[in-house]
Order: C-alpha cells, then structure tokens, then sequence
C-alpha cells in the first residue's frame, strides 16, 4: 500500500524566511507544492487556509467540505487531506509549528481554539460578506508582514494571527448559539479534559469507567457531559477517535488489518470489523479500496 506522505514546513521555504511559519497565496502554494500536493498528505504542522473565489471539495480526515469564496479552514498536525479546486481558485494561506505560537504565548495554547482542540468540532467556517472582508484584511496584512523585515516582526505576525482564531472561535460560536445558550461552561472544560485523555489512551483505554476515574467524575456524568456538548455518547467518543486513528494508519502505514486492529486495542479482528463498519459504513477492505490511491 502507498504510504501517506508528511510534508515538513520546511518543505516551502525559500530557505530565506522563518522555518516555523509560511504564509503564500493560495495560487502560488499550488504551483510550489504541486507534485506534493496531487494526493492526500498529511502536516506535521498547523495550517489556516482562506478561499476567496472558485469552487471545489475540500477532504479533511474523510469528511467532505463544499469550498466557495469565504470557506475558511483549520487543520492541525496529522490529519490527512486532499482538495479537487477549480481552475480559477484563489485564497491565501499560513501554516506554523505548535513552538512558533506557544513559546510565545505561554497561556495560550493552540489546542484550545475549538477547532484545533477536537476531533469532533467542524474544521471548516464559511465567513458571509462582512466576515471575509474582515479576515481578507487580516491575511492581506500577514502576507505584507511576511515579506519584510522591521522590529518585531514575529510579534505582530503572532498578533495578527491571533486575531483570525480569536474572532473565528467567536464567529463559530454564533453559528452554535442554540448549543452555547444550553452547555455549561463547566461541562465544556470537562469534555475538554475528556477529549484530552482520550487522545493519549484511545488505543489502550475504551472503557468509559477509566477515563471517568481520571477526571474524578461518575461514568454516567461523563455520558451526560459527552451527549450535552456534542450529542454523542462517551462511547462514541472514544470509538470515533480510535477509527479515524484506523483510517489514518490504514492509509499510511504497510501493515495488515489484523495487525492495525491489534495495535488500536482490539484483540478480535472480527469485532474490529463490525465496529469499522458501524462507524463508517463500510469495512475496512472497502475503505481501502475507496481511497487507496
């Protein structure tokens, strides 16, 4: 099976600028990157990706986005993605790496901008006229800032990309007014803390009673938080992640289904089966068939 290519940040630099961040118009990332580009790949970096004209498919870790002027989208380090864009998109971008943001900004950290944190949050926000006109300006002024070299520049590049998560969290959060009106702030740092332990023992840890004993809560507390902010059960959760974790190693890595099975936590490949199967409709030989390029 071929392997799902890493591309480095580095990857895009003139080798004159930063190698912790990169920011280019959609237009000439294309043309630079374009025999890396052609199939799905993955970032060892955080990307933010802004289109202000054409139209496409934009596929992030299996889920298909409809791309138009004002589609604005995050990815984090890891997730596999692949676009089929018209011949007249235009757009800019910027990627950096996790220390360029949080050297900086002790307190903050990327993770906690919704869509970089979860799994389960949308990885796309479609601005409307007065949102993109507003987050044009930010992204023109970044360009600019890349470019040149003046006091500071790190600082202001940090600031204004700050800007684009802080008043993109806010924007998403309006798009979720019915939801935000109903969680509390609380069940939203403890599904928080949950995604977060989920992340470092979905492949050994499926039971519900374990990750509720590290937050010190009951399992049926943590069912209740899990169906509150994202309408699924806790179970769910940690099935969902344990699945794209699947997708990704089968498309990545030349092992066998059994052994991908073994070593997500699933002793039985028959079990891993059926549960493939529920979750993404298909099994795992008919995944592989559907995007094995």
């Amino acid at each position: 099976m071929d392997s799902i290519s890493v591309l480095h940040i580095d990857l895009f630099q003139s080798g004159k600028r930063t190698s912790d961040f990169y920011f280019s118009t959609l237009q000439n990332h294309l043309i630079v990157g374009h025999r890396h580009l052609e199939k799905a790949h993955r970032h060892d970096f955080y990307a933010t990706i802004l289109f202000t004209k054409g139209t496409g498919i934009h596929e992030i870790d299996f889920q298909r986005y409809d791309v138009s002027a004002g589609s604005l989208f995050f990815m984090s380090p890891g997730q596999i993605h692949s676009w089929e864009l018209s011949e007249d998109i235009e757009g800019y971008l910027f990627f950096c790496l996790q220390d360029f943001y949080e050297m900086h900004y002790v307190n903050q950290k990327l993770r906690n901008f919704p869509f970089f944190g979860s799994v389960n949050f949308p990885r796309k926000l479609q601005l409307n006229e007065a949102e993109l006109k507003e987050n044009l300006n930010l992204f023109l002024e970044l360009e600019r800032e890349y470019h040149i070299w003046d006091m500071m520049k790190n600082g202001y590049i940090l600031s204004l990309m700050s800007q684009v998560f802080i008043k993109s969290t806010r924007q998403f959060s309006r798009d979720f007014d019915d939801l935000a009106s109903s969680v509390s702030i609380s069940y939203v740092k403890h599904y928080q803390d949950f995604e977060n332990y989920v992340e470092q023992y979905f492949s050994k840890e499926k039971s519900i009673t374990f990750y509720a004993s590290l937050m010190n809560i009951s399992p049926k507390h943590l069912n209740r938080i899990a169906q509150t902010v994202v309408q699924k059960t806790a179970t769910d959760v940690i099935t969902e992640r344990t699945i794209l974790e699947a997708k990704r190693m089968l498309m990545y890595l030349d092992e066998s289904l059994v052994e991908v099975a073994f070593r997500l936590g699933y002793e039985e490949y028959s079990y891993f089966v059926r549960v493939f199967r529920k979750t993404s409709g298909m099994t795992p030989t008919q995944f592989i068939k559907k995007y094995k390029v």
